[in-house]
């Protein structure tokens, strides 16, 4: 048994995005095979401020409450709380804590300290200069102090290594996520099976939403599309998405929504729409694949990585393009249900399964006992 904990999150258990995700399914099935895990959470980004969850330690500790400064206090503060645990081992999520990740060894402890670095944040449109300047220097940052640098695509680990000759280890997101077992979120929202167009992501502008609603619009299909989402500090794109959903009936707006509500959604969608532009394995995409549902997807390499030809490919900077997808999609049900079973075939077929995810953790966190 090791001691383990990560930081760098919002917590568990998990209301907000993909390393909250990480966080959540990696810990349990962590703790699960007999590691002592803790999680480092802060009580407003968590869906419940609890003690322990799914067999972890929560820990929560304060931040400063603004959007730059939000994630690193709360990571400095953590990191000096894990350096009085003296861990066997750390997982950092986020490069932009790259500075505050050797802060668990503070003690002296010979603590194993890896860093998922995510993708490459410095390009999303949401930081100002300095903003992106800290997200570029904390990539080098990440390469020198970091025991062992973690990417979650391969295009990301391409771009480590051709930019600073730093090898990291890849690792994705899982999809298998169970079924859900009821239809309640569905009801709430007047939604039936195979009727609706879903959209799963943080409302940030790289991630288009609005690209999307607008795509949706010149779609004459009968179906609703239901985005689901929101995100701290996008005060202003949250409300020109209400802006346009009020022009168009069909598009509904229920908010961030997880757990068994979010698997319902995922299960019963006729297709699910990507439009990210930043980042490399996105978790709601693999979901949807492991879900087995029809793609269609943002052309970018990262997420050709991850879909290759099981899905229809879009241009956000051009919704018609989206629409012409949609109508592509629903004009052949046959080859539509092919795409979908193609899309979970990948999932298993590329290890995007979280005991293989977990397995690999365990060997860069160096889980396992020398002679074993």
């Amino acid at each position: 048994m090791k001691r383990l904990a990560i930081l760098g999150t919002r917590g568990v258990p998990a209301a907000y995005g993909g390393f909250e995700t990480l966080a959540e399914e990696l810990s349990a099935r962590l703790a699960a095979r007999g590691h002592d895990v803790t999680v480092y959470a802060r009580a407003h980004g968590v869906g419940a401020v609890v003690p322990r969850h799914r067999g972890v330690r929560v820990v929560h500790l304060p931040t400063v409450r603004h959007k730059y400064l939000d994630t690193v206090v709360h990571t400095l503060l953590s990191g000096l709380h894990a350096a009085n645990e003296r861990y066997d081992a750390v997982l950092v999520c986020n490069g932009i804590n790259a500075l505050t990740c050797r802060l668990p060894r503070l003690l002296g402890a010979d603590t194993h300290i890896a860093i998922n670095v995510d993708g490459l944040e410095r390009n999303r449109r949401k930081w100002n200069r300095l903003g992106k300047l800290a997200y570029a220097l904390s990539e080098r940052v990440s390469c020198v102090l970091a025991d062992t640098v973690v990417t979650d695509a391969e295009e990301i680990k391409s771009y480590y290594l051709n930019q600073y000759g730093r090898e990291s280890v890849f690792v994705p997101y899982g999809s298998d996520l169970p079924r859900p077992s009821g239809d309640a979120t569905l009801l709430r929202l007047g939604l039936t099976p195979g009727n609706y167009v879903l959209y799963v992501s943080r409302f940030e502008p790289e991630n288009n939403p609005e690209a999307v609603v607008q795509g949706f619009a010149a779609f004459s299909g009968n179906l609703k599309l239901a985005l689901v989402g929101s995100a701290p500090y996008s005060e202003g794109l949250i409300a020109r998405l209400h802006v346009r959903a009020a022009k168009d009936p069909r598009v509904l707006l229920p908010g961030a929504v997880y757990g068994e509500g979010y698997r319902e959604l995922l299960a019963n969608a006729a297709v699910y729409v990507h439009a990210t532009e930043v980042g490399g394995t996105h978790p709601a995409l693999i979901e949807a694949m492991g879900f087995g549902r029809p793609l269609a997807v943002h052309d970018t390499p990262e997420n050709r990585e991850v879909a290759g030809d099981t899905a229809l490919y879009f241009d956000a900077a051009r919704p018609e393009t989206l629409s012409a997808a949609l109508t592509n999609l629903f004009a052949d049900p046959a080859e539509r249900e092919r795409r979908g079973q193609a899309a979970r075939d990948r999932t298993v077929s590329r290890h995007y399964l979280w005991d293989d995810v977990t397995d690999a953790y365990e060997a860069l966190l160096h889980c396992y006992d020398p002679g074993n």
